[in-house]
């Protein structure tokens, strides 16, 4: 299991010493007053797009599902907010098209993972880290809501605004409380053993490292792009130190899916990086 973050230019034992301490949480609500700017939008992901579209009919039937039946109000302009949101000029990997990634790998896993052990709880919530797929895509739409790629406390962050916003759409507090610490688990991606939620949201996020050395190389220069401000050499070596720390692991993945599938060509794609950034 993955112990840092493979979509920066850091190993999980450095800072950047230019952060300022987290603010409290100036991001805006996801509410229903999002700001009526949607930003210039990732080519193919603009609002009035087909796949802001699809997105925002994902969105609004998991948010129906994960109220369990409860009244709430109007999921779109949650929806608009959070799709602007992962739309900002700024991004280049962590923009929509990883949002829609990890939304299809969630449901590839789900459809993939054991049976979770009974719950004694009662409801339609089930026991903690057990097996919720609902709470998992929310953390999926969260994980990367606020992404800047000079600031550290970007997950933290994301998972405030979900502690914020998720109650106010008509979730519930164990939900709700659920969906943030998973996107916190997004910091080192280390589930635990027993964590089911965890391992599907973090292997999830880690598919990416499997892809097709084409797809792969699209998404490290992707990266890179996202850390155009890091000089060329400072970038080699702090991303080296990222693929030599992933590779140490004697597990990139946590499901037994992912492991079986993903496992080998994710590592033959970190070696390859390495091996390039030694050139």
């Amino acid at each position: 299991m993955a112990t840092t973050d493979p979509h920066s230019n850091e190993p999980a034992d450095s800072a950047r010493s230019g952060d300022p301490a987290p603010p409290a949480d100036s991001a805006p609500s996801s509410g229903p007053t999002p700001s009526s700017d949607p930003g210039p939008g990732i080519e193919g992901h603009a609002p009035g797009s087909a796949v802001h579209a699809a997105l925002l009919l994902r969105w609004d039937a998991l948010l129906r599902s994960a109220r369990g039946g409860a009244e709430g109000p109007d999921p779109a302009p949650y929806g608009e907010d959070l799709l602007r949101r992962w739309a900002e000029p700024h991004r280049r990997y962590h923009a929509t098209a990883h949002l829609s990634a990890v939304l299809d790998r969630v449901e590839e896993l789900t459809a993939h993972q054991e049976e979770p052990a009974p719950s004694a709880t009662t409801g339609d919530e089930p026991a903690a880290h057990q097996g919720d797929p609902d709470a998992v895509r929310l953390a999926a739409w969260f994980h990367d809501a606020v992404y800047r790629p000079d600031r550290s406390e970007n997950e933290e962050r994301s998972a405030r605004l979900a502690e914020r916003a998720l109650p106010e759409a008509g979730v519930s507090a164990a939900r709700t409380a659920e969906v943030a610490r998973l996107v916190r688990l997004t910091v080192t991606h280390e589930a635990a053993p027993d964590d089911v939620n965890g391992a599907l949201l973090c292997d999830a996020d880690l598919a990416v490292l499997a892809g097709s050395p084409e797809e792969y190389a699209h998404y490290a220069a992707e990266v890179r792009q996202e850390y155009a401000f890091v000089p060329d050499t400072a970038f080699r070596e702090g991303r080296a130190a990222v693929l030599r720390q992933l590779l140490s692991l004697p597990h990139l993945f946590c499901t037994s899916y992912g492991r079986a599938h993903w496992e080998q060509p994710a590592r033959h794609n970190l070696t390859t990086e390495l091996r390039l950034l030694a050139a």
